[in-house]
């Protein structure tokens, strides 16, 4: 039968806000949820009764990573394995977020594409296996500033002939106008590649 695999990406970029500041979207108080973890929940706990093994696959996009803190990456496992991205249950999701959030360094700018390419990639591999068929969702939280519109309208049309759907839970109080043209609901989409 067909599976389901929900996949998280977390927006690690400085339009977020300073971490230590209280009042950011990811403020790191854990005596209280943040604006990320409160959104990761919210989601979360809905697409967990969909999941088929409660075992998650969790990126970041936007941040520089240790050890040097130079290199900027739009897609990195928050496990800090890319290899071994999967985390158990929801509180998997958010204690492995925080433990990112405690490493790597806010950047930018926000890039979309490299995390949809990557759960296209898993979607399309597994879409002409008839013994092991996935449908795959990717959760992008984000607080809405993009940085990429026309390579991640490329990512979303290649996307769409793979047993993929995208959701974008938006978090804090920036102007979403971007993520309403993403959904293609007044203007189709056209890839430019």
């Amino acid at each position: 039968g067909l599976e389901i695999a929900t996949v998280i990406a977390v927006d690690f970029t400085k339009s977020n806000g300073d971490p230590t500041q209280e009042g950011t979207l990811h403020y790191m108080d854990t005596s209280k949820p943040n604006d990320y973890v409160m959104a990761i929940r919210a989601v979360g706990e809905i697409l967990q009764h969909y999941d088929s093994d409660g075992k998650y696959p969790v990126y970041g996009f936007g941040a520089k990573l240790p050890p040097s803190l130079t290199h900027v990456s739009h897609c990195f496992a928050l496990t800090g394995n890319y290899f071994a991205p999967e985390v158990e249950g929801i509180s998997g999701i958010i204690e492995a977020y925080r433990r990112a959030l405690s490493v790597v360094q806010l950047h930018g700018p926000t890039r979309f594409s490299e995390v949809i390419d990557l759960v296209r990639n898993f979607a399309a591999a597994r879409s002409n296996s008839p013994n092991e068929q996935k449908y795959h969702i990717l959760m992008i939280v984000t607080d809405g500033v993009l940085n990429d519109m026309q390579e991640t309208i490329n990512a979303i049309v290649a996307a769409s002939n793979t047993p993929m759907s995208i959701i974008i839970v938006g978090v804090g109080d920036e102007d979403f106008a971007l993520m309403d043209e993403l959904d293609a609901d007044d203007k189709d989409l056209w890839s430019t590649e």
